[in-house]
Formats: C-alpha cells, sequence, structure tokens
C-alpha cells in the first residue's frame, strides 16, 4: 500500500482511494471544492514519488513537469512525498474594476489581472480569498475583445465566497486568483460546423464568452443557445442576445422558464434541455456545451450522445458544489 508523506506525517494510502480521500479521512485540512478533477482546488505538488498521468489531466505543461497534480483524480502506485502548492506559483494578483448586478441575485464582478492572463473564453478561474477559501468562477469575457476579466456571481443562500462577493467587495479591491482551467471553450478550424450551447443559471456565462468568440472568428454554422431559469427572473443579458442575433442570422437565442408557463412571449415555457432536444433530435456532427446545474449538465450530455453527437465533442462544465454550499445553481 502506498505511503504519502504529508506535512511530517505518513498515512497508508489504499489503491481504491485518492489522495484527497486519505488526507481527508485522516482529519488534514484540505482545500477543495467539486471532488471531481474539475476546479482544481485541490491541488498539491510531488517533492518525491511517480505522479500518476491521470492526476495532471488539464494542468499546464509547466505545472505537469513541477510535479503538480489534482489531489481528487491521484490514485498513487507509489510513496510520495507531497505538500501544497506555495501561492508563488500558482496565484495572481487581479483589481476588482468594476461590480454590478445583472438580476437581484446575480453580480458581474470585471477584473484587471496584474499580468496578463491568457486564457480561451469559457475557461474559468478560481478566486482566493485571504482566508483560504476558493471558489471558480466561469470566464464571460473574450480575450480579442475585452480588456477584463468577467464573471458572474450568484448568491448562495450559505454561500460564503457568493455573499462576501456580493455584500463585502469593492471596486479596486485586491483579489488572487489561478488558473484559467477548463476545456469548455470554442476551437476554431471547423467553421461550418452546428453548434449547440446549453447553460442554466450563471451557466450562461461561459456560453456567453463562447457564442460570443465563434461569431467573432467568422464561425458560418448554425450557433444554437439555449438559456434556462426556474424562475424569469434568473434570466439575464437577453438584450445582449436578442442584439447579437439581430447582427447574425445563423445565432439563434432561445431563453426558457421551467416553474411555470411564461407569460413573456420571447420566452421558451420548460427546462432547457428539453426544449433543444426537442428542437434538434438529431446532433450527428454537432459540437455541443454544456454548463450549469451538475444534474442538467449529466442528464444533458447523455442525451446529446444518444441523438448522435461524438462524445469527444460534448464540452461540459458543471457547476459543482461543495457541502457547504448545497443550494444548487439553477
Amino acid at each position: 500500500m502506498p505511503i504519502i508523506r504529508f506535512n511530517g506525517d505518513a498515512y497508508e494510502c489504499p489503491t481504491t482511494e485518492t489522495v484527497l480521500q486519505t488526507l481527508l479521512a485522516s482529519g488534514v485540512a484540505l482545500p477543495y471544492s467539486c471532488k471531481v478533477g474539475i476546479c482544481h482546488t485541490c491541488l498539491l505538488r510531488s517533492l518525491k514519488g511517480r505522479v500518476p498521468p491521470a492526476a495532471q489531466q488539464g494542468l499546464r505543461e509547466n505545472l505537469r513537469l513541477q510535479g503538480f497534480f489534482v489531489s481528487c483524480l491521484c490514485r498513487p502506485e507509489d510513496d510520495m512525498d507531497i505538500c501544497l502548492p506555495e501561492d508563488t506559483h500558482l496565484l495572481g494578483r487581479a483589481i476588482v474594476v468594476a461590480k454590478d448586478f445583472l438580476t437581484p441575485r446575480i453580480c458581474r464582478v470585471l477584473l484587471e489581472p496584474a499580468t496578463p492572463l491568457y486564457y480561451h473564453a469559457g475557461q474559468f478561474i478560481n478566486l482566493h480569498r485571504a482566508d483560504g477559501l476558493v471558489r471558480s468562477y466561469s470566464l464571460a469575457s473574450v480575450p480579442v475583445l475585452d480588456r477584463h476579466l468577467e464573471i458572474h456571481v450568484k448568491r448562495l443562500q450559505n454561500g460564503r465566497m457568493s455573499n462576501w462577493i456580493c455584500d463585502e467587495l469593492q471596486v479596486n479591491d485586491a483579489v488572487d486568483l489561478s488558473g484559467p482551467h477548463g476545456e469548455c471553450f470554442y476551437v476554431s478550424g471547423n467553421p461550418n460546423q452546428a453548434l449547440l450551447l446549453i447553460g442554466t443559471g450563471t451557466g450562461l456565462a461561459p456560453l456567453l464568452g463562447i457564442v460570443r468568440d465563434a461569431l467573432y472568428s467568422g464561425h458560418k454554422g448554425p450557433v444554437c443557445l439555449y438559456h434556462g431559469s426556474h424562475e424569469y427572473a434568473g434570466l439575464y443579458s437577453m438584450d445582449l442576445l436578442h442584439g447579437l442575433v439581430e447582427r447574425y442570422p445563423h445565432f439563434h437565442y432561445t431563453p426558457c422558464v421551467s416553474s411555470k408557463p411564461s407569460r413573456h412571449t420571447l420566452v421558451r415555457a420548460g427546462r432547457a434541455d428539453d426544449n433543444a432536444f426537442a428542437d434538434l433530435p438529431n446532433l450527428s456532427g454537432w459540437r455541443v456545451f454544456l454548463c450549469g446545474n451538475p444534474p442538467m449538465v449529466r442528464s444533458a450530455r447523455k442525451k446529446a450522445y444518444l441523438a448522435g453527437a461524438d462524445m469527444a465533442e460534448i464540452c461540459v462544465d458543471p457547476f459543482e458544489v461543495t457541502d457547504l454550499r448545497r443550494a444548487p445553481r439553477d
């Protein structure tokens, strides 16, 4: 059984457990969030011992070469000496340059990094609070179009980070961030491919970036965006999206409300994913982007595959929540 050495203590790591599971079960306090390898909050560094390749999926090459790994994906095959990463390896400083509310519960924050951040529209960054709290937020901005990083933060009932951002974070405050991470972004090279984008709640944020990036890049195939919310008040950026519809005839935008029949003529009743798959039953050859509520993302991924989409063409960004944030984003 591999031995994990961390902070001067040794822990046996069963082959059925990840490094994160072993350390948490032993009472070690570590930062983590999604536990499924998406957010990279649980990043650790190996000082000695081989890192399984699966534990470095999605990491930039310079981090892989320095021994960084995602602890919730790491099932060690050999003994490992590990440590927490130093902030200087991962964190960058950014200044809050603007903050406003897109809805009463959704706050838009614009950040100006101290050094340039090279990212794709639709990726996400991790925001680090001074007390060690970390949360992931997708980028709605597009590098070639926007000077600042843009994130959308939904206030959660028990959300320590979201309530802090909504209530306390001020313009000109400095924050630390890491990233970018994620593989849910537009890839040029196939401009005639049809694109389907489905999002719920602030899952619209990365989709806004992806749509704007694709249209700006000259994408010619149909681009179909379905955005869903439980209530009409959860829909936002509708004027921006309707403006894109007028400007780009091949862009189609369908806002959806699932709680009850909508009185708004431009809004469809029902779930965004249900409406999308009813309208587009054959997705062979399409590229699909799914962002937002994890149950929706998991269900829609299966439905997209059954509708003919290649699994390699289905990009997902589920907004996983920690145990302290049980109320999911709608």
